[in-house]
C-alpha cells in the first residue's frame, strides 16, 4: 500500500476530507480502482449546465484530470508525486444532463512518466468523450 492508493480507498469509503477545488466543483470522488485503473459514476448538478442543459467541456476537462489523476494513483510510486504535465479532451458527442460512466486507465508507464486514458459514456454506452494525460512523476519535496 502506498499513500496513493491509501488515499484512493479512504475516498471510496467517505472518510477522506475532500480538496476544496472538488467540492467547490462538486466533483464527487470514485467507486472503484484496481492496479492500473479507476472508475466513477457521475450525476451533473442543474448548476453546472448550460442553458441548453449541455454540460460546459471546461467541467468534462475538470472531471477528466480527475479521473485521471486517480488512474495514476493506482501506480504512483511509494516515495513520489505525480502533476498533469498536459491533457488533452475530445469531445465525441454533447454531453446532456445525465449520468457519466467515467473510466481512467494507465497506458503506460515509465521512471519519470505516467500515460493514462479516460472516456465519459452515457448509460446507454456510447461514447461522448475521452481524454489523455501524461503525468510527470516527481520525488517529494520536489512538486
Amino acid at each position: 500500500m502506498t499513500w496513493a492508493t491509501e488515499r484512493l480507498d479512504l475516498l471510496i469509503s467517505g472518510k477522506a476530507d475532500l480538496p476544496p477545488v472538488v467540492q467547490t466543483l462538486m466533483l464527487g470522488t470514485l467507486d472503484e480502482w484496481g492496479e492500473g485503473w479507476a472508475r466513477k459514476t457521475w450525476r451533473p448538478s442543474p448548476e453546472i449546465l448550460n442553458v441548453d442543459g449541455s454540460m460546459f467541456g471546461g467541467y468534462i476537462a475538470a472531471l477528466a484530470d480527475q479521473i485521471l489523476a486517480f488512474a495514476a494513483m493506482t501506480v504512483a510510486p511509494a516515495d513520489a508525486v505525480f502533476r498533469t504535465l498536459n491533457l488533452r479532451v475530445d469531445f465525441i458527442r454533447v454531453g446532456k444532463a445525465e449520468t457519466l460512466n467515467i473510466e481512467g486507465r494507465v497506458t503506460a508507464k515509465t521512471k519519470s512518466l505516467i500515460h493514462v486514458e479516460a472516456s465519459f459514456r452515457r448509460p446507454d454506452g456510447d461514447l461522448i468523450a475521452q481524454a489523455g494525460a501524461q503525468q510527470m512523476v516527481m520525488p517529494f519535496g520536489t512538486g
